[in-house]
């Protein structure tokens, strides 16, 4: 296999994604909700989530969830400029994502140290993250582009290097599966675990109840 570079994540947080097969997807609204909703995961099982910055109390409820749940692997998502870039390493993320493909953002990430992956869709998408030193990438919005078998089609050229995939987009526990059994997938992305209604009306048992759900489908596939 072609060694690449892997400049855009390190081997560290690489290893944190792998371990954990999967990240929560959160958009919080209010900040009172940051921590309960991060404890609520963690007691079932899930240690890693990405923080969207969609909201105007996203960064605070990143600052709570830092402080109160250390044990937490903090990500943010929807970075989409370098002022993110900048504010998520100051406040001392783990790793980020995006939705889509940008050199610059990439670069960005990469000069302060930020580990990062950013999304693609098509084959044009992942030779501009390789170009910039990206091993992992975001497969979004992974649903509506085909799932797993378009996945597997379009990565067949590049798959001698090694790359590895983060779904996100219409994933769920009932179809979570098809993308853990795959070797192609470091972690699946999901915001069903803790969907805005749930954090609204403080379903924290629920939250709990669907991480646990996808813990232990986590562990029983990746036992054998």
């Amino acid at each position: 296999m072609q060694p690449i570079s892997q400049k855009a994540m390190t081997p560290e947080i690489i290893k944190k994604i792998d371990d954990s097969g999967v990240i929560a997807v959160l958009v919080i609204d209010e900040l009172k909700h940051a921590v309960p909703v991060a404890k609520a995961l963690l007691k079932g099982g899930v240690d890693s989530i990405e923080l969207t910055l969609r909201t105007p109390v996203a960064l605070d409820a990143a600052k709570a969830i830092k402080k109160e749940v250390p044990e937490m692997t903090l990500g943010f998502g929807t970075v989409l400029t370098k002022d993110q870039v900048k504010a998520v390493v100051d406040l001392g993320a783990d790793f980020a994502v995006a939705p889509g493909c940008n050199p610059k953002i990439i670069a960005e990430a990469v000069k302060l140290g930020l580990p990062f992956a950013p999304g693609i869709m098509t084959p044009t998408d992942i030779e501009m993250a390789l170009e910039e030193g990206c091993r992992i990438l975001k497969y979004f919005p992974a649903e509506t582009s085909g799932g797993m078998d378009n996945l597997k089609n379009m990565v067949a050229p590049y798959q001698y290097l090694g790359l590895k995939f983060i779904p996100l987009g219409g994933l769920n526990i009932n179809n979570a599966r098809t993308y853990l059994e795959s070797s192609l997938i470091t972690a699946i992305g999901g915001s069903w675990l803790a969907k805005s209604d749930l954090i609204h009306a403080e379903k924290w048992d629920v939250i709990t109840k669907n991480a646990q759900e996808i813990r232990d489908l986590i562990t029983s596939i990746r036992s054998k």
